[in-house]
């Protein structure tokens, strides 16, 4: 097999550290992620005031071929940028599966007909489950 036959060439990782399921876990936007607080009111301005529904619609609205979803967006961006208190990645965004060479290898894996790539997005827990499998086994 080339490089170029081999969706993982550029990938520090290997398929089998991603097959299987792996949950990770609380990497959700949920109900109870943080948004930020005017300190002279103590209220949650406009801007950061936004529910689940809203996250997973606008994850949902971005045009790409990647599934979206909606990951918490740090206080500090709500602050300075007056944005929502969520974002939209691909399912795979290294923010959720916590590394940079897991975004790699899921994307790989996701992109490659040789493997079947499913996920699932508890936006209640805020886990977010992630299953890979070799397309001639599923």
């Amino acid at each position: 097999m080339t490089s170029d036959d081999d969706p993982f060439h550029d990938c520090e990782l290997d398929p089998e550290a991603i097959l299987g399921t792996h949950t990770f876990e609380d990497v959700l936007f949920t109900d109870e992620t943080e948004t930020s607080v005017n300190v002279l009111t103590g209220e949650t301005p406009a801007h950061s005031q936004a529910t689940v529904e809203e996250a997973k619609e606008f994850a949902a609205s971005i045009d790409t071929e990647t599934p979206q979803i909606a990951l918490p967006a740090s206080v500090e961006s709500q602050v300075e940028t007056q944005s929502k208190p969520y974002t939209a990645a691909a399912f795979f965004h290294f923010k959720a599966t916590g590394s940079l060479e897991r975004h790699r290898a899921y994307h790989a894996a996701y992109e490659a007909d040789a493997f079947a790539v499913d996920f699932a997005a508890d936006y209640a827990s805020g886990d977010l489950t992630i299953a890979v499998e070799r397309a001639d086994e599923s």
